[in-house]
């Protein structure tokens, strides 16, 4: 494993998102911008509180942040039909050929889902 990965996905995500430093320490509540420093270097590591306060704030799992997966993705409540449609256009390369079956599909499952 890669010792400096959380660092590099926490500046990689923090960048993605156009945030400082200092308003990613604002946002998290419990840090400072050198402590944010600190992580994105590998100088130091988040506590496990932080580390979930991170995964929060940018809407991916821990096991993404510990490099442990490379799927962005977390997970999805099925209450709200725009995040569930983000959700499906991720899901699907759109060069396949099943790409629009399989999303409808997905779709109407989780409809099904949302009624039980």
């Amino acid at each position: 494993m890669n010792e400096k990965i959380i660092g590099i996905r926490v500046k990689q995500l923090r960048e993605k998102t156009g945030l400082s430093q200092a308003k990613l320490a604002k946002a998290l509540g419990e840090v400072s911008q050198p402590v944010i420093a600190w992580y994105e270097t590998g100088d130091c590591f988040p506590s496990y509180p932080v580390l979930i306060k991170i995964a929060d704030y940018f809407n991916v799992s821990t096991d993404y942040l510990l490099g442990r997966t490379d799927n962005l993705v977390l997970y999805v409540q099925a209450e709200s039909g725009d995040k569930v449609d983000d959700f499906i256009e991720l899901c699907f390369d759109p060069k396949t050929q099943a790409n629009a079956r399989l999303k409808e599909i997905l779709r109407k499952m989780m409809e099904e889902n949302r009624k039980e």
